[in-house]
């Protein structure tokens, strides 16, 4: 989260209650993992607020490396992994889901990809404008960011829920913002956004569930 490690901890513990909110409405096995995604942006914005701790000196270098890994590792490796896959586990229509699954694919390429250049090479943490830069030369090129992009916001275009599609909708407006703006902080800024969006998955549950009760209402009647 730009600003400080206050900003990270704080904006972590409201998109942590939102996080619970929205596990709890969660009701079948294909819906953990997209209902887990807003609690797990708020443990990814908690990191961040770790790694402002780390710039600002309390704490040393080998443990400002530690979470800056960590972070990298869910932003860049995991959530273009995570995305796709729990919007195929969601669809119940076949069609969509073999729409899916090439974003799927792209998303596990990706991961294995980055997860390989965060290992055998240095990555670069520092400040500037109040954000966070994370420069890795392996990941920062413009295929690997098309590439991302696609894998990470793509499969939500093709989502049979409203909700769903909306979340990729302004992810993408978010992203071309922060590219517009502070592209040096892109990751640190957009993951920060997606957090925030992320509660439309509550949306989304939520409306499962009015449905689902409003189909057992017409079945008893």
């Amino acid at each position: 989260m730009c600003f400080s490690a206050t900003a990270s901890f704080a904006s972590s513990g409201v998109i942590a209650v939102a996080g619970i909110a929205t596990l709890a409405r969660a009701r079948h096995p294909n819906e953990w993992l997209l209902a887990g995604i807003p609690l797990l942006f708020a443990v990814h914005q908690f990191n961040e607020g770790m790694v402002w701790l780390g710039l600002g000196g309390q704490l040393d270098f080998g443990s400002l490396a530690g979470w800056g890994f960590a972070y990298l590792l869910f932003a860049q490796a995991l959530l273009p992994l995570l995305m796709p896959f729990s919007i195929w586990l969601i669809e119940t229509s076949r069609h969509r889901q073999r729409r899916i699954l090439p974003f799927l694919f792209l998303g596990a390429g990706l991961a294995v990809y980055i997860l390989w250049a965060l290992l055998h090479y240095d990555t670069q943490i520092f400040e500037r404008g109040h954000s966070v830069v994370y420069h890795n030369p392996a990941t920062t090129s413009v295929l690997v960011a098309i590439l991302y992009v696609t894998a990470t916001c793509g499969a939500l275009f093709f989502s049979g829920y409203r909700y769903i599609v909306l979340f990729g909708v302004l992810n993408l407006l978010g992203l071309i913002a922060v590219l517009l703006v502070k592209q040096y902080a892109f990751t640190s800024l957009w993951c920060a956004y997606a957090a925030v969006t992320s509660m439309l998955i509550y949306g989304h549950l939520n409306r499962r569930r009015k449905e689902e009760l409003d189909g057992d209402v017409m079945l008893k009647k």
